[in-house]
């Protein structure tokens, strides 16, 4: 039997998501990856992860099942790249807000590398979360959000020390991604794309092989040194105050 690597994508029809399946594979991995969209790509698995954070509920059983027998054993990747961001005032967020929002971006990612741990640890694998620059440096109107992701980071980090050696643990945090969702907004708006531009210190936004080339190394053997590790990728906004005078 083969013994090529496998990697879980989650969220894998965004911008990010299409970078990682496309970094991993050129790198010689088989991808799997999971979406609520339909894609044409061998190996892709259509489900709705908010509707899969419960392990005692049918929908979770059947998204485990179709990803175990689409990795046949050989995960040593589940990148849980996923998300759901919800831009309301803090007044204006709704409980549905909240439970999408956490069930995505954190309730399931636990879920997963609970269901592979086994999986993960036979293979030397790796448990990777993208996270977000909002997991600490966050703006109004992403309350939710920013909760999420600064859970997910905390969730890794805590992982990391109760796993040990069976499964390594890390999390990437993306500033601004020039993803087509966020393009698309600034279509009309190139003055404002331009100042998002000149915030980070690089002059420019991430690109989604950026993120995609880092969480290959992280997950490569050649980073078998890091763990509970909460990746700056911010192009230097991370390190940037901005005085209100």
């Amino acid at each position: 039997m083969s013994r090529t690597p496998v990697a879980v994508v989650t969220g894998a029809a965004g911008g990010i998501g299409m970078a990682l399946v496309d970094t991993f594979e050129r790198a010689g991995w088989q991808v799997v990856s999971v979406d609520r969209q339909p894609l044409n790509r061998e190996g892709h698995v259509c489900a709705d992860l908010a509707a899969c954070v419960d392990p005692d509920h049918d929908d979770h059983r059947r998204l485990i099942q179709a990803l175990q027998g689409a990795t046949g054993g050989r995960l040593k990747a589940l990148i849980a790249n996923a998300a759901h961001q919800v831009v309301k005032p803090c007044g204006s967020i709704t409980a549905a807000d909240w439970q999408q929002t956490l069930a995505v971006n954190l309730l399931s990612p636990f879920w997963l590398a609970m269901a592979f741990r086994e999986e993960l640890a036979a293979n030397k694998g790796s448990f990777l979360a993208i996270s977000s620059i909002h997991e600490r440096l966050t703006k109004p109107g992403f309350v939710a959000y920013a909760t999420s992701k600064a859970a997910l980071s905390g969730m890794v980090r805590a992982l990391a020390v109760e796993l040990g050696s069976e499964v390594r643990c890390n999390a990437i945090c993306p500033a601004a991604v020039a993803t087509p969702m966020l393009l698309a907004g600034f279509e009309s708006r190139p003055e404002a794309h331009a100042k998002l531009e000149s915030f980070h210190p690089v002059g420019r936004l991430g690109q989604p092989a950026e993120v995609a080339s880092a969480a290959l190394f992280a997950c490569s053997e050649a980073a078998g040194f890091l763990n509970g590790s909460c990746i700056d990728l911010s192009g230097g906004i991370g390190a940037r105050l901005h005085d209100p005078v």
